[in-house]
């Protein structure tokens, strides 16, 4: 095929996996019981009484499921791009698909296609549920064609985004990171744009349709609205016209400029300079291995030319720490030194943030609580994925450069290990843990909430870092395959925080009585109970991971009630219990249980 063996494979063996059939079963399910509870709540409290009454169901059931497909469509097709090609360098099986006859074109496109076919299946797979929509009234065919063109278009970008970055990239957790980053900076600079940052208009046309041009979350509500709706609302662009087309011709230069930095570079990229042997004589010293002894000897270059060749090779003595596993994740470079484009990337991140709140609270006498949560909830996500990464590659490396089973038969402890991976995981992850408290005590400052309300948040926020640390180094130990770990790691908490988002919208749009909801949305919790339950009890499901897996939905639920109805104590109280025992239910296995943990004897054989 045009895009080469690596491509034709996939396409060959990819329909023998049950996953593949799996994930398209649960995700369309999980559309239909969306839509299904969204009619439960909206039939639980308005009587549904002429045909209009179905058509307005219809387009707002339309307006609810287009956000929800597009996240999942970036998301995952960013990250199964880039973990694609990041598990290919960790595996070190890249340099053999560099050393054959394969082509640049071949290489990059072939795991660029391989990697979005699956993405491509659950997108496909939505349609028949949308079509539903438009038999009920309120939404054309056409306007979910060009939904589902945005979709698949901004779906194929980011792929282009996540391979890129991963082949420059040498590190697992860089290239995720990277690769994250991206699509934060890509989706903020639509909303930039559409706040008038860069002035309005620019070059003839209004800033909400330049936006519209460049966001794919703008391009997909816009192309929600009905043709007639949309020319009045957003003007034509110069020479591009509609926004929503505008967006494609944009989407598709971006998807040819990504990818053909990538073919003409792959090659000078890779085998990158971190994966070479560093001379005797280098000045850049060899990383320490994670299992190594209290003196790790590390030589460097002699100062000046005429020293003897006893001087220029006498080594220099590091004191480990008592728990070597922390001392290499804190005093070395275990993920690479190109960590630093990715703190300098999120500090740019965060000072947009703070900008964007700063006019905010500036701008209105009493900003509304949906104005302020713009501004900090999506680095606070991000954050929140940022941590998870690096927590569950912190294992996953390991076992692919094969350290982990020789760290296993050290003399290391399972509290050392464990205790070493959370602390170095939240360690380098510092900015991402701290600069969004910094933003909650900036609002106190401005007198936006009160200090009660700020204790609440900072205590909240802990106990989730908490809880997405302790989740990738237990998803990195259960999951011997390290595509699946990230996978179901990362997987667990975009869903966790897309499952909020979405119950809160489906209460706010179609009722004001949160107090009652509890019945329409059983089947939305009791789902997510059970996708909690395979995530976190793969291996081995113990009583207490079968009981947090089923109650973090239900607390979840009288969590986001409670916050609709103004009740922080409440939010912070059921939030800290809850999840902070979810935590202890994955800690206090790791540590006494380890080899069952790890997988290397099973509960029968203990």
């Amino acid at each position: 095929m045009f895009a080469g063996p690596v491509f034709t494979r996939e396409v060959v063996t990819a329909p023998r996996r049950a996953r593949l059939y799996v994930s398209r079963a649960t995700y369309v399910f999980a559309l239909l019981v969306l839509m299904s509870t969204a009619w439960q709540v909206l039939t639980g409290t308005t009587s549904i009484s002429d045909i209009g009454d179905l058509a307005r169901f219809g387009s707002m059931s339309f307006q609810l499921l287009v956000p929800l497909v597009l996240a999942v469509a970036l998301f995952f097709a960013a990250l199964s791009a880039a973990g694609a090609v990041a598990n290919e360098k960790d595996r070190k099986t890249l340099d053999l698909l560099l050393l054959s006859r394969l082509s640049n074109v071949e290489l990059v496109l072939g795991k660029l296609l391989a990697s979005l076919l699956s993405v491509v299946a659950l997108v496909v797979a939505a349609v028949p549920v949308f079509m539903i929509a438009a038999l009920l009234g309120g939404v054309s065919f056409p306007q979910i064609g060009r939904v589902f063109a945005v979709v698949l278009s901004s779906a194929v970008a980011a792929g282009s985004l996540g391979t890129v970055l991963a082949f420059w990239r040498e590190k697992t957790f860089q290239s995720l990171a990277m690769t994250l980053l991206a699509l934060v900076f890509w989706l903020g600079l639509g909303e930039a744009l559409a706040a008038g940052a860069f002035g309005d208009p620019i070059a003839g046309a209004s800033a909400e349709a330049w936006a519209t041009a460049v966001s794919p979350w703008r391009a997909a509500l816009a192309a929600t609205r009905p043709m007639a709706e949309l020319a009045g609302a957003v003007e034509a662009l110069p020479g591009l016209g509609d926004p929503v087309r505008a967006f494609l011709v944009v989407a598709a230069g971006l998807t040819v400029l990504v990818n053909g930095t990538a073919i003409a570079l792959v090659r000078a990229w890779n085998p990158s300079r971190e994966a070479r042997t560093i001379p005797v004589d280098s000045d850049e010293p060899a990383p320490a291995p994670a299992g190594a002894g209290h003196h790790w000897q590390l030589t460097s270059r002699t100062e000046g030319a005429q020293a003897g060749a006893a001087d220029r090779h006498r080594p220099k003595t590091r004191r480990v720490w008592d728990n070597p596993i922390l001392w290499r994740e804190v005093r070395t470079w275990a993920y690479g030194r190109k960590m630093v484009l990715v703190r300098l990337a999120y500090l740019v991140l965060f000072a947009a943030s703070t900008v964007g709140l700063h006019r905010t609270l500036a701008g209105k006498h009493s900003p509304s609580p949906a104005d302020v949560a713009l501004a900090i909830v999506p680095l606070a996500v991000l954050s929140l994925v940022l941590v998870n990464v690096q927590a569950v590659t912190a294992l996953t490396s390991e076992r692919d450069a094969r350290a982990l089973d020789l760290l296993l038969v050290t003399d290391l402890t399972p509290p050392e290990f464990i205790v070493g991976k959370l602390a170095g995981a939240l360690y380098n992850t510092k900015e991402m843990v701290l600069l969004p408290l910094v933003l909650c005590a900036y609002l106190v400052y401005q007198r936006a909430i009160s200090v009660e309300n700020l204790i609440y948040l900072a205590g909240g926020w802990l106990v989730m870092v908490a809880f997405v640390t302790m989740l990738g180094v237990h998803c990195g130990m259960n999951y011997a395959n390290s595509r699946a770990a990230i996978a179901v790691s990362v997987g667990t908490v975009f869903f966790l925080l897309v499952g909020v988002a979405t119950c809160m919208r489906i209460m706010v749009a179609f009722s004001g009585s949160f107090q009652f909801q509890l019945q329409p949305f059983l089947a939305f919790m009791v789902g997510g109970g059970v996708g909690l339950l395979v995530a976190l009890g793969w291996r081995n499901a113990s009583t207490a991971i079968w009981f947090a897996a089923f109650s973090c939905p239900f607390a979840t639920f009288y969590a986001i009630t409670s916050f609709l109805l103004g009740y922080t104590l409440a939010v912070f109280l059921v939030v800290a219990a809850t999840y902070g025992f979810t935590t202890a239910a994955m800690l206090i296995p790791a540590i006494y249980e380890f080899d069952v943990a790890t997988g290397r004897t099973t509960v029968e054989e203990g």
